[in-house]
């Protein structure tokens, strides 16, 4: 993408997604403002990010960002867009960068048969409201799931991980 850029990580630590994009910002943003002789900020505001619940909304998720470049109409396929993993999970092109999700895995039993399953599930653009979903978790740092996933979500941060109601808070027993 022109401007954003989308990554899904499994981390083995809740803190280790924050951790590696502070680094890399300033390993990256160093190294550029050395190279190109500039200096400040790289990238505009703080990265944005939301638990995901895998059974349900991992393979979306990778939808949503490999589909990214189609809806900007910068290509007319995933697998044209340079940055995209697409060709590694569709086509098996290798990728020092990548590792298959056991998800990935599940969609069959060898590699041509994974290979296949994966561009099926591409055939279609996703549903706008997906779409939607997975924006608003992502901005407002909210779980992207069910219910019950976001509960645990919100138990083990210690904080609420779903959007609260508008407005105050009622202040009599009597509140709708």
């Amino acid at each position: 993408m022109t401007n954003p850029v989308h990554l899904l990580l499994s981390a083995d630590r809740a803190d280790a997604p924050g951790f590696l994009m502070k680094a890399l910002g300033q390993r990256y943003v160093q190294y550029v403002n050395r190279s190109y002789r500039r200096s400040g900020t790289l990238w505009e505001g703080r990265y944005r990010s939301c638990p995901t619940q895998e059974e349900t909304y991992l393979l979306a998720c990778r939808r949503y960002i490999e589909l990214n470049p189609l809806r900007a109409e910068m290509v007319a396929h995933p697998a044209e867009y340079r940055w995209s993993s697409y060709r590694a999970n569709a086509q098996g092109e290798f990728n020092t960068l990548l590792k298959r999700h056991p998800l990935y895995e599940a969609l069959g039993a060898d590699m041509a048969e994974r290979q296949r399953a994966y561009r099926e599930i591409f055939r279609y653009q996703l549903d706008q409201g997906l779409v939607d979903e997975i924006r608003h978790a992502t901005n407002g740092n909210y779980a992207l799931g069910n219910e019950h996933f976001a509960a645990q979500i919100s138990s083990a941060l210690g904080r609420r991980a779903f959007p609260g109601k508008s407005g105050r808070p009622c202040k009599t027993v009597a509140c709708p």
